[in-house]
């Protein structure tokens, strides 16, 4: 994966560590600017500076954990299987982070709000990477020809549907299922 600079300086990591301590522990409607404000030790103008309110503070938490997981994949896949098992890496990664465990467990409205009403940040930077990847696995030739863009928004609805109903299909479906059969939707869309 190409190296991306940090989007955050200094003082806005601290905003954002204090809203996913706040996410955490009370859900984003927690997330007040006089509770950030508290939290980071900042005063209320400070944060305003960077953010004009608490919920574009909870979007950039959100972008940041996102941009995290990303940074934790060290190349871009340039075939359909490595394509494949990084969306399902990343599915593993996003299911077991804290701040969206806790969203998809306890506040799924609060998922759905910032993930599925609008394609926000966090997937633009997704389908980013993903695009990347059906195009270099294009070339390579074990991904179908089309416009990776477009792939990718398809490839993203898969594997985020997939998460956000994942707990409501726990009991039909073993989680070793509910992986191969979401590999095989995956690949299904992948194939020439």
């Amino acid at each position: 994966m190409e190296e991306r600079q940090p989007l955050w300086d200094a003082t806005q990591t601290r905003i954002l560590d204090a809203a996913d301590a706040l996410i955490e522990r009370r859900g984003v409607h927690g997330v007040t600017i006089a509770e950030l404000a508290r939290r980071a030790d900042l005063s209320r103008p400070t944060i305003y500076r960077n953010w004009s309110d608490a919920d574009d503070v909870v979007r950039a938490a959100l972008l940041r954990r996102v941009d995290g997981i990303l940074r934790t994949f060290s190349a871009d896949a340039r075939t359909r299987t490595a394509l494949v098992d990084d969306v399902l890496r990343f599915t593993t990664l996003f299911r077991n982070d804290t701040l969206y465990r806790r969203l998809l467990a306890d506040e799924p409205e609060a998922f759905t709000r910032y993930t599925l009403q609008r394609v926000g940040s966090s997937q633009r930077l997704i389908l980013g990477w993903l695009a990347t990847a059906i195009d270099a696995s294009q070339t390579d030739g074990s991904v179908r020809q089309g416009a990776p863009q477009e792939i990718a928004v398809m490839l993203l609805l898969i594997a985020q549907s997939a998460v956000l109903s994942h707990a409501t299909v726990a009991d039909l479906i073993s989680e070793d299922a509910w992986e191969r059969e979401l590999r095989a939707a995956l690949d299904g869309l992948l194939r020439p």
